[in-house]
């Protein structure tokens, strides 16, 4: 497709997108087929090939090199088909990629039911892998590893049993959730799968998985919980449904072998008079089978009864992932680190998870900014979703970087392997920018945002085409490449304050009937606040927690580095300001918040933008000589309807993509003598698209006009 003839046929058209008013909106399409020739590429800060010294390694809570220095990982999902583009297309990706500063791939759905998927198609089972689709997928990753890009690994995310894999009720499953921790046969062949990929010979890098360094992670299962699916009543044994989706409840089959189960657990741990006295607080005759819990049960429980319940299924976690991971350490002889799943449900406690795969060697979590809430609606049948559609930076104590916060462990290192504004959220342009810096802060060791795309590169196309795709969205791809300089270099610095934080078994248990007000740490008496001033960490869970320093929360809430500010008000014109020395960023309502950081300043147009600026050379910005300015706001699809509310869309829209331009002044502050500032706007390719003419020299820095030429991202370029 010839990109540049469809933006001039585009150019005139309009588009209004904002929530506050009518704004214009041009084309601006991301070509990831271009890769040459840009003045931003950022594969510089990727050393090649990946895992050239060997494994990455888990030291002393964090991520390292053999050579022992720190590793961050800087990373992206590909989901289902995505995972197996053409060898004509892989190079071409895999170059994309390294461009932005990607250096690593998380390989999401390769066991998917709905798209291309690892598993040969038309089989009566799921226990034979297509080579044709491992071809691709070893190209690929072979590609990648050139190119100083990591691989992570899922193994059992989307696998959909079919009839010869002799799985009761195969159909009612779903994506079968939850069974894996108390079903054998489950178990059986999740090892055989895990045996069957990770002892997969790659002819491109003429090695198996299992010994192969660019291989940096392995995770268990997704999203999967039996302790969370408890506490959601997705183990009541109602489902009689076929093909039920992602979060379904169990059918009657294996919700009476898990009561089953459950008992023969009890007869093995208690008395008979313990035996006795639970059949009373349960209301069952001696000798009958102890009935399970429902969630609206869990208030009114006796403590003992509860409490044993709640102990079984965490029993059952930890044994299903010590289980697993023996089997690949101790018997596939896997190298890579491994993940067991990830914290993922925010509106519940995820300790009881946590004092499972925390055993394993790196800790994970999973969050959305207002992940769409799907449904059929009522009027017309048709499925559709609903979301808030409103800015992180007024709601700091429920931000991605507080509910993230709540599951690092001491000595563990953690990543974040999912995490989005998902599209069509109008505020999007905050998210990566705010999280790569407190990430930073909270010195996590990576995160993967969802999803670079779902589709085969054949049919990827000029427009969103769901929430989640990152690759067309011109906001977030500029964020993505802002984003990797400042965290894989570390720009801002660790918090000067660790916050540890214990918990009893019994504070671990009585966590899971706790309310949803007390979201996302479920730690009473734990102040919100702490995780946007100090960095917090879990450093036990089988001791009880003491209490915790009383803070009254003002605007803005300072990070302890005083590096980072959250500014908030009733008017609910939030900003976040970062203020380092090689990257500082105005991030939200600009407008309405007069900000001076030592080399930044704006004056804005836009109701709500992202203003960041970094330093390319390594340089302090007063020094540096190559800067990047991104600047981002609203990004949408050509001809995108929204109903009355803009909660929801009515139309997704057309190709192309559409960019609403940061329009107005940004000034470079207390810059070391000069005597020339060059500023060239960017393509989407990152090559010139025009020269600014009109720059303004002051004695300590000058003042750049931005906002007459499309783009998202400009390069500075000060010559002394």
């Amino acid at each position: 497709m010839n990109y540049s003839h469809l933006s001039i046929l585009f150019l005139v058209l309009l588009a209004q997108i904002a929530p506050a008013k009518e704004v214009t909106m041009k084309p601006f399409i991301m070509d990831w087929r271009d890769n040459s020739g840009s003045l931003v590429n950022l594969s510089f800060l990727l050393e090649t090939p990946a895992g050239k010294d060997g494994f990455i390694q888990a030291k002393d809570g964090h991520l390292i090199k053999p050579d022992g220095e720190r590793f961050r990982i800087w990373g992206i999902n590909f989901t289902a088909a995505s995972c197996f583009p053409s060898k004509e297309d892989a190079p071409l990706v895999a170059a994309h990629l390294a461009r932005f500063g990607i250096n690593c791939v998380r390989f999401h759905f390769l066991d998917s039911n709905w798209s291309a998927s690892v598993f040969v198609k038309g089989r009566e089972d799921t226990r034979a892998l297509d080579p044709k689709q491992l071809d691709r997928l070893d190209y690929f990753i072979a590609e990648l590893k050139k190119r100083g890009i990591y691989t992570n690994l899922n193994l059992n995310v989307g696998r959909n049993y079919r009839k010869g894999d002799g799985v009761k009720d195969y159909e009612y499953l779903g994506l079968a959730k939850v069974v894996n921790y108390f079903d054998r046969h489950i178990q059986t062949l999740h090892k055989e799968y895990a045996e069957q990929l990770l002892t997969h010979y790659n002819p491109y890098t003429k090695s198996q998985y299992r010994y192969e360094p660019a291989i940096m992670l392995v995770e268990l299962v997704n999203e999967n919980s039996i302790v969370e699916a408890w506490f959601s009543d997705r183990l009541l044994g109602k489902n009689t449904k076929k093909h039920p989706g992602t979060w379904t409840d169990i059918t009657a089959w294996y919700a009476d072998q898990l009561t089953k189960k459950y008992n023969v657990w009890l007869k093995e741990r208690l008395s008979s008079a313990e035996l006795e006295e639970l059949c009373k607080l349960a209301g069952v005759k001696k000798n009958e089978l102890i009935p399970r819990l429902t969630k609206s049960q869990f208030s009114s429980s006796p403590r003992k009864r509860f409490y044993l319940e709640a102990q079984f299924y965490m029993e059952l976690e930890r044994n299903y992932f010590e289980q697993m991971y023996r089997y690949l350490k101790d018997e596939l002889g896997v190298k890579s680190l491994i993940v067991g799943t990830s914290d993922h449900n925010h509106w519940n406690s995820g300790y009881p998870l946590l004092s499972s795969v925390s055993k394993l060697d790196v800790v994970d979590g999973h969050v959305y900014w207002q992940h769409p809430h799907y449904f059929t609606d009522p009027k017309t049948k048709r499925r559709t979703f609903s979301i808030p559609n409103t800015p992180m930076v007024n709601d700091p104590f429920n931000s991605t970087v507080v509910q993230l916060s709540r599951s690092a462990v001491a000595d563990k290192p953690y990543t974040i392997s999912e995490t989005n504004h998902p599209f069509p959220n109008e505020y999007a342009c905050e998210g990566i920018g705010i999280l790569a810096a407190y990430s930073s802060f909270h010195d996590w060791d990576g995160i993967f945002f969802y999803t670079f795309e779902h589709k085969d590169p054949e049919e990827w196309e000029s427009r969103m085409p769901g929430h989640f795709e990152i690759r067309p969205d011109p906001v977030k791809m500029t964020n993505l490449a802002a984003g990797a300089i400042m965290f894989l270099r570390g720009d801002v610095r660790p918090a000067l304050k660790t916050v540890g934080r214990t918990y009893s078994i019994e504070q671990i248990y009585e966590s899971i009937r706790q309310p949803s007000s007390e979201r996302p740490y479920f730690t009473p008496g734990f102040p919100l606040p702490i995780p946007l001033m100090h960095t917090t960490r879990i450093v036990s869970f089988d001791q009880e927690s003491g209490l915790y320093e009383r803070i009254t929360a003002k605007s803005p809430v300072a990070s302890d580095t005083k590096e980072l500010a959250w500014h908030y008000s009733p008017k609910e014109k939030g900003l976040v300001t970062i203020e380092t020395e090689k990257t500082q960023a105005l991030i939200g309502f600009i407008k309405d918040n007069e900000q001076f950081l030592r080399n930044l300043s704006a004056k804005v147009e836009n109701e709500f933008c992202a203003i960041i600026l970094i330093s390319l050379d390594g340089e302090p910005l007063s020094h540096s000589k190559k800067l990047l300015l991104a600047t981002t706001a609203r990004s949408a699809n050509s001809s995108i309807k929204w109903n009355e509310k803009r909660t929801s869309l009515l139309d997704w829209g057309t190709t192309p993509t559409f960019i609403e331009s940061v329009k107005g002044t940004v000034s470079l502050l207390n810059l070391r003598p000069y005597k020339n500032a060059e500023v060239i706007a960017l393509n989407s390719a990152g090559r010139k698209l025009g020269r600014l003419t009109d720059v303004k020299k002051s004695i300590h820095g000058c003042t750049i006009p931005i906002g007459e030429l499309v783009t998202t991202w400009y390069l500075i370029s000060i010559q002394r």
